[in-house]
């Protein structure tokens, strides 16, 4: 049985761009899905809807702004208020030396009464009792002990000390 094939076209009889068994390969191909370009227009359009919303919330939001180090919830930084002068105490270091040594504690504004010094006696001979002569001497150490000193006392007095000053460092 002989198979009969029919040519559809499109265009004029004898026009120029017909080309034969275009309108046939046409036919023959499958029929696309419906739907597809409507799915891509939808995650092309939300891509930009998430870009635009993105630079929005930048910009309002202050991501850029590379100033403000500060959260909102911190506390806000102490006022110095009175300096509580502490009696020098006579300090046993390494090697038989003595250390004498007099510390002001510099309160805050929040303190109503004064604090009692024993603690930061207390705190000072752990921390400075039985260091050498050569290490308490050294500008970079006595530093680095003021520093650490300083941070216990914030510690130990929860907040009423902000920072120490050495009144008197004599060793022997």
């Amino acid at each position: 049985m002989p198979i009969e094939q029919r040519v559809i076209s499109g265009g004029k009889i004898g026009a120029k761009n017909a080309q034969p068994g275009a309108a046939l390969k046409a036919a023959d191909e499958p029929v696309a899905k419906k739907g597809g370009g409507r799915r891509k227009l939808l995650v092309i359009g939300a891509v930009v809807l998430l870009l635009v919303l993105g630079a929005a919330g930048a910009y309002l939001g202050g991501v850029f702004d590379k100033g403000a180090s500060a959260s909102p919830s911190a506390p806000p930084a102490p006022v110095p208020g009175e300096v509580l002068a502490v009696e020098p105490v006579s300090l046993n270091l390494a090697g038989g030396h003595y250390l004498r040594l007099g510390l002001g504690l510099q309160l805050t504004t929040d303190v109503t009464e004064a604090p009692d010094p024993s603690k930061a006696v207390d705190v000072a001979i752990a921390l400075f009792s039985g260091r050498t002569m050569e290490e308490v001497s050294d500008p970079a150490t006595r530093d680095a002990l003021k520093a650490e000193l300083a941070e216990q006392l914030a510690e130990v007095y929860e907040g009423e000390v902000m920072d120490v000053y050495l009144t008197n460092y004599v060793t022997q």
